[in-house]
């Protein structure tokens, strides 16, 4: 407590001045009495995603330099702010700066930070607003503000940024960056490795099943997930912290066996490595209690995982073939914003290719006469046929359509066969080895860096 007061008196937080005559608010000690319009205007304030991270991490590797990280002080306490606080008695508080539990908080020091970058020189992307870039005499630095991960390929200007940022900010040099929203991250010489091996194990503990024995596939081949009506319920609360541990956009819609299928694909959350192909299938009415389909998608930089999903779409499928034009539609976007994305880091394509395992779903985004039986889909999807003449949408065989491990169980082989081909790695004691440094050697022949 006495180090946050400090804290406040060398950050100038307020001054205590004479009330006003107009009539101020009361903001207790907490920013939930404050009301909007009043006390606070705008919160919002970007944060990175994860798909934008990875891209970043890819980036990095490409060229060849590591990813530092740093951390500001009672960060939000170097945040300007514009309302006035509280009156109390014969005198006022009026902040200078932001307090935590204030709701402008995270945006004034959002603000603050941006305001610094941009006189400092940099740019700021033009899609992801956490990312800014700056280039000196053919050097480039990045710095992501969320977290505050920078790097670049000059060590000289890495330095200078480093010591700029120490003389406007209170911060600590946290060195290279090892951890990130969960995700543990070991930069070598020949690529970077990502896992979640501590995470995996702290949600497994956390939810008591620490003892489970791993499993060789997320799901068997021969396990369907239908509605137990006359089972016991699932604790609700407890199954949905399950479910949200796993930070997937996929959430089931009805309860079941939910520690079977937790641990095997838990199991899977190993490792990834991350060093302009995008895939897309569908599993059609996959669901067999909604008929829904799944949608699994998978986008590549070079020969890096960088972006994938899979979800139930929102609507029931008449056929295999709306199910695979929707799947395919949602990659379409997802290539749209990773290629604006890379557009920041200086990066140009030209065509990217679309691999769809479904020629009659390529057929309806190429050829408007089929429009007629296409009535009934959304027209959100279809905005694929516009794009159509800018990407290449191919064919691909079934057995390499690398989406497929997305949408349905595989058998032990296929399985194992397209995870390699998504660069992920089964390493067992993989902290140990970390730590060792000993998992360089296993590295060789495997790390696929950006080409």
């Amino acid at each position: 407590m006495h180090e946050e007061l400090e804290n406040f008196e060398r950050n100038h937080i307020w001054d205590l001045v004479e009330p006003h005559q107009t009539e101020q608010s009361e903001i207790g000690s907490s920013g939930f009495s404050s009301k909007e319009g009043i006390d606070y205007e705008e919160t919002f304030a970007p944060v990175a995603c994860l798909e934008a991270i990875r891209i970043l991490l890819a980036f990095a590797a490409s060229k060849g330099f590591k990813l530092q990280q740093m951390d500001v002080k009672s960060a939000f306490l170097n945040g300007f702010i514009e309302e006035e606080s509280a009156r109390f008695s014969d005198r006022v508080y009026k902040l200078r700066k932001a307090l935590y539990g204030l709701k402008q908080a995270p945006r004034a020091w959002y603000v603050r930070l941006k305001s610094f970058l941009l006189k400092s020189g940099f740019v700021m992307g033009s899609v992801d607003k956490t990312l800014f870039l700056l280039s000196c005499g053919g050097d480039t630095l990045i710095i992501y503000v969320d977290d505050t991960i920078f790097g670049g390929s000059s060590h000289a200007l890495v330095s200078s940024f480093a010591k700029q940022m120490s003389r406007e900010f209170e911060m600590n040099l946290m060195g290279e960056l090892q951890f990130f929203l969960e995700l543990q991250i070991k930069q070598g010489p020949e690529g970077t490795f990502v896992h979640q091996a501590k995470y995996t194990r702290d949600i497994l503990k956390k939810f008591d099943m620490g003892d489970s024995k791993p499993m060789t596939t997320p799901m068997s081949t021969n396990m369907a997930l239908d509605a137990d009506e006359d089972g016991e319920a699932v604790d609700q609360k407890e199954f949905r912290g399950m479910i949200g541990s796993l930070r997937t956009r996929r959430r089931p819609g009805r309860t079941f066996d939910s520690r079977s299928a937790f641990v095997r694909v838990t199991g899977r959350l190993l490792g990834l490595l991350t060093v302009k192909r995008g895939f897309s299938d569908a599993d059609h009415a996959g669901c067999r209690i909604d008929r829904k389909s799944t949608s699994g998608t998978y986008q590549l930089l070079g020969t890096s995982l960088v972006s994938w999903s899979s979800h139930k779409q929102a609507s029931v499928s008449l056929s295999t073939t709306e199910a695979e034009y929707i799947a395919a539609a949602s990659c379409c976007s997802q290539l749209l914003w990773m290629k604006a994305t890379l557009s920041d880091f200086g990066l140009r394509f030209g065509k990217i290719s679309l691999l769809v395992d479904s020629t009659s779903a390529i057929s309806v985004a190429k050829n408007p006469v089929l429009h007629s039986r296409t009535k009934h889909i959304d027209v959100r999807f279809h905005f694929l046929r516009d794009h159509y003449e800018k990407w290449d949408i191919v064919h691909v065989a079934s057995e390499n359509q690398l989406a497929d491990i997305f949408t349905k169980p595989l058998e032990f082989r296929a399985f194992v066969r397209l995870r390699g081909e998504l660069g992920v790695l089964q390493v067992e004691g993989v902290d140990n080895a970390l730590i060792k440094g000993e998992i360089e050697s296993q590295w060789t022949g495997l790390i696929a860096l950006l080409v």
